[in-house]
């Protein structure tokens, strides 16, 4: 349903767009305008952005252990350089861009120190799960086809944007683009994750070499249901997860706090066992819907006693700096190229390569 939603929002959008092209000589001059200074560099980044996700790919099977080290701390040093360049311009805009960034990079820094013990266990993981790929040589091609999807979808959705300052309420439209445009490459994303789920599945239970066509086709079927539900939920779950988890680490005198926080991350952890990003691997495998797959998951874990090695994984945070590393080297990219031809787009231009550049690789 939401895709068809989208897919009917961007459409009439990109109608209305072409309408005020050719109707309104005012809001033509401005659409001229921001095709020159917004599509080449949306552009721009989604295809760096691709290149990037390749590279990424491609680098962390050959070397996965350098990889997770280098995912950490490149992270750190592009988005504190991209909040550099940002303040660079003397701009109040780009100037609370390039703070937000350093503030980031800052805490990004004191992560990758956190978990430095946690690495190895990481690229254990990460080396484990590559073992079986090597007997499957097209197991790559959902997510090149989910990138290439990627990159048409984000050129009618610059224009579809476009399309809103032709209609009523264009900030409420524009911010609906935006919530669709990251739920979109979620599902993608959970697409090709469910492929390949269903692909290493199968290779495990049943000792088969599964068609990765076959099970691609599964996914965008009976399983995009799932992958819908999940893309919406998942990541807010997680993040919210995640501070709660930050809040529980508060100790001192205040009692009350501690407590509240307390209780907040077992709230967190209530909910987690409805919803959480492992269920995946299970809607592959047997067709489970989101919320039982995400029950049964979380039922194996704590029947194992594995919540302490679960919560010791950092490789979603990994894929996650790499997303914030590709999308900070968008900003490098575009905002000195933007600045050298349009300076009052600048601020504006750099958080969408951002944006841009963070779901593609996320895509990924």
């Amino acid at each position: 349903m939401h895709m068809v939603i989208a897919i009917g929002l961007e459409s009439f959008l990109v109608y209305k767009a072409i309408e005020g092209f050719l109707e309104g000589r005012e809001f033509k001059r401005r659409e001229k305008d921001i095709l020159k200074h917004y599509l080449p560099q949306v552009e721009a980044a989604s295809l760096l952005s691709i290149i990037l996700a390749f590279l990424w790919q491609k680098a962390v099977r050959v070397w996965p252990k350098f990889m997770v080290h280098f995912i950490l701390w490149s992270s750190f040093a592009m988005s504190l350089s991209a909040g550099i360049l940002l303040i660079c311009f003397q701009k109040p805009t780009t100037d609370v861009c390039g703070v937000a960034l350093i503030a980031f990079a800052i805490g990004n820094g004191l992560y990758s120190c956190w978990v430095t013990q946690r690495t190895k266990f990481c690229t254990k993981i990460l080396m484990k799960s590559l073992e079986p790929v090597s007997k499957f040589p097209d197991l790559n091609h959902p997510t090149y086809y989910m990138l290439v999807a990627g990159f048409l979808w984000m050129s009618l959705w610059i224009l579809a944007v476009i399309g809103a300052l032709n209609f009523y309420f264009p900030p409420l439209i524009v911010t609906a683009l935006v919530l669709s445009l990251a739920w979109t490459t979620e599902v993608m994303r959970n697409v090709a994750n469910l492929t390949v789920s269903r692909v290493i599945a199968l290779y495990y239970l049943r000792g088969m070499q599964s068609s990765t066509q076959f099970c691609f086709q599964r996914a965008l079927t009976r399983n995009l249901g799932s992958a819908c539900l999940g893309s919406l939920f998942v990541p807010a779950i997680e993040a919210l997860r995640i501070v709660a988890r930050g809040l529980n680490l508060l100790e001192g005198e205040d009692e009350f706090m501690f407590s509240c926080a307390h209780c907040c991350l077992r709230i967190m952890e209530s909910i987690f066992r409805h919803g959480n990003g492992w269920a995946y691997v299970q809607i592959a495998a047997y067709g489970k819907n989101f919320v039982k797959a995400s029950q049964d998951t979380w039922k194996l874990f704590e029947q194992q006693e594995m919540e302490t090695i679960v919560d010791s994984d950092i490789t979603s945070a990994v894929c996650f700096l790499s997303g914030v590393c590709s999308g900070s080297i968008c900003v490098i990219m575009v905002a000195a190229w933007t600045h050298s031809v349009h300076q009052s787009f600048t601020a504006t231009i750099s958080l969408l390569a951002f944006f841009v550049g963070y779901l593609m690789v996320s895509a990924s």
